[in-house]
């Protein structure tokens, strides 16, 4: 089976962001190069967790490589805070994903597969063992340490976008009211 690799080096645009209202959101992870675009849905906690990595592993080549120029926070050129390209079409659903570096072009690599497909984690994250299907789709995007760090920033806004919670239990508010559970405080 040939896989349908959706792959983004360089691309013009890559953002998290949502369609629908808070409390029914479908998250997304989009890319553009050129007019071609790829969207796969994602959960919010996929979202916040992809934000949180990415941040780490910056860190983590900060301290482990005093050569490499990356920013401590997003460059306030590069936080794309616009919403998602329209119409967005998805084409997976994503299950696991695996983040990556890449020294020869100093890019992080995102790599998504569909939720049916999920490839187990991996020490080496771009080898898949031969005992493994091939996925029949998957997203690869390549970043710069720049574009990372205000992805990761504007990932975070728009998972904390969502419903505020209650200052009692902690739970999600939705607009018409809300009964905390019983025996539950923050």
């Amino acid at each position: 089976m040939t896989t349908v690799v959706h792959e983004f080096d360089w691309p013009d645009r890559v953002v998290i962001g949502t369609v629908g209202r808070p409390g029914e959101r479908t998250f997304y992870l989009q890319a553009r190069a050129g007019k071609r675009t790829a969207s796969i849905a994602m959960e919010k906690q996929q979202s916040a967790v992809l934000a949180e990595m990415i941040d780490g592993m910056l860190d983590e080549l900060v301290t482990a490589d005093d050569t490499l120029s990356i920013p401590a926070e997003a460059p306030a050129e590069l936080v794309d805070d616009a919403p998602l390209e329209q119409p967005v079409e998805e084409d997976f659903r994503t299950g696991s994903m695996r983040l990556g570096w890449d020294p020869r072009t100093a890019q992080m690599v995102i790599e998504a597969f569909p939720v049916e497909e999920d490839l187990p984690a991996d020490d080496d994250a771009l080898v898949v063992r031969e005992n493994e299907p091939e996925p029949s789709e998957m997203l690869v995007v390549r970043i710069p340490v720049g574009t990372a760090r205000a992805f990761a920033e504007c990932a975070r806004r728009v998972v904390a976008s969502g419903r505020p919670t209650c200052s009692d239990c902690g739970m999600p508010m939705d607009e018409d009211g809300h009964e905390c559970p019983p025996d539950v405080t923050a």
